[in-house]
């Protein structure tokens, strides 16, 4: 079993026992409805034949339509989009907003696709599971290896089988019936509640230092925003490495050479630093934006932010956490750290039912609206009950799972 589902699990089993839910109904909440595994297989531009394997696990729907992001990543596995799908359930829940939770993804190196592979690789696996998603069913949305380009071909292979339906998926490119706003979501909500975290604490924003872990569509918007707000990023990487400067990178600057260069390397005016080095900076604020489990046992005794803002999903393993909670380190934890993303693509299918049209002002008044009171309501939960953030967020979003499952009824 994958650590990834093992963290989520443990997580869980935390808040339950603090909620005293009985075995028979935790067994209910953590037990997905159903497994989808498919197979995708292609002719690729050589004429061979490339067989993948296709995921989609949906975890709940006691709340509503299941949502979650359809990854396409050569490390991909069952038990990976089952933890992905059972976090999502939760984040839902915690944002309240009228969802459940599902994952999908496929075991593929998009790096080894082409544009054309990619996109019969997209639509084959819709031509499997067309059945078992759909805008009152299952809405997928984009996460790693996946784009606005992909939603595109999965709305457009969905509408083959089921007619004009823009509902079925989320994350499209605006003149397909997405959402504006949608790409800086995550990013936005990462950064909102950043600042909300340091006023918490009773902290100026302005001159906050922070280092970044990932600088792709999250990372990225989440540096913009929080520049634009005073905060000094100085150190951010991506998979090649990064760059760091005590005076604060230029994030306009650096957005254009990434742009460029397709990576954050070699960036003019600052000095070379790796992954490992970015988790160990001496900052106010560390935000890692990339992969799962990055910060683990081996090295959360390097780590010197005083506080960390989970924009990656599950980047920190349980052990590490329980050891940042002895050091007194602050964790905004991912449930509730990057819930941006799913919000507005809530917000885009709503737009999607009604046939209505919302201006990016409005996108991004609701979104706000919506994180800044789920962060309220999570901080209440920690210092009434004296627990972590991710504890009281785990309350919230297990507490009200569980209430509509018992008032729905098996």
């Amino acid at each position: 079993m994958s650590s990834s589902y093992q963290s989520v699990s443990r997580y869980f089993e935390d808040a339950v026992d603090r909620m005293g839910l009985s075995a028979n109904m935790q067994k209910l909440l953590l037990t997905p409805e159903r497994e989808i595994k498919v197979q995708v297989a292609v002719e690729r531009d050589n004429g061979e034949i490339a067989t993948f394997i296709g995921f989609r696990m949906q975890h709940d729907s006691a709340r509503g339509p299941m949502k979650g992001g359809l990854r396409f990543h050569h490390e991909v596995d069952a038990d990976e989009v089952l933890a992905l799908a059972t976090l999502m359930t939760w984040k839902t829940a915690i944002v309240n907003i009228p969802y459940g939770g599902a994952k999908g993804g496929i075991a593929v190196n998009v790096r080894e696709l082409s544009h054309g592979e990619l996109e019969r690789v997209t639509r084959k696996f819709v031509d499997e599971i067309h059945d078992m998603i759909g805008p009152h069913k299952d809405i997928p949305a984009p996460d790693m290896g996946t784009n606005a380009q992909v939603m595109a071909w999965i709305m457009n292979q969905y509408q083959k089988f089921h007619g004009f339906n823009p509902a079925c998926v989320t994350g499209k490119p605006v003149e397909l019936h997405g959402a504006e706003g949608r790409e800086e979501a995550t990013g936005r909500g990462v950064a909102q509640l950043t600042i909300a975290t340091l006023e918490k604490r009773q902290l100026d924003p302005v001159g906050t230092t922070v280092a970044l872990q990932g600088f792709g569509n999250v990372g990225s918007y989440a540096a913009r925003f929080l520049a634009e707000r005073g905060l000094k990023i100085v150190a951010v990487t991506d998979a090649f490495g990064g760059v760091t400067t005590s005076n604060g990178l230029d994030i306009d600057a650096l957005c254009e050479h990434v742009a460029r260069t397709g990576k954050v390397v070699d960036f003019a005016d600052a000095e070379s630093i790796t992954n490992e080095e970015l988790l160990a900076s001496e900052v106010d604020v560390l935000i890692p934006a990339a992969l799962g489990n990055v910060i683990t046992a081996e090295n959360v005794d390097d780590v010197r932010a005083n506080i960390i803002i989970e924009a990656a999903n599950n980047p920190t393993t349980p052990e590490a956490d329980e050891i940042l909670a002895r050091r007194e380190i602050l964790v905004l934890p991912d449930v509730l750290a990057n819930a941006g993303g799913v919000t507005v693509s809530y917000f885009e299918w709503v737009q999607n039912c009604q046939h209505f049209k919302w201006e990016l002002s409005r996108v991004r008044k609701e979104l706000d609206k919506i994180m800044l009171s789920a962060f309220e309501k999570v901080w209440e939960i920690a210092e009434a009950k004296h627990v972590s953030l991710r504890t009281a967020a785990y309350l919230l979003g297990i507490g009200r799972v569980g209430r509509a499952t018992v008032l729905g009824g098996l």
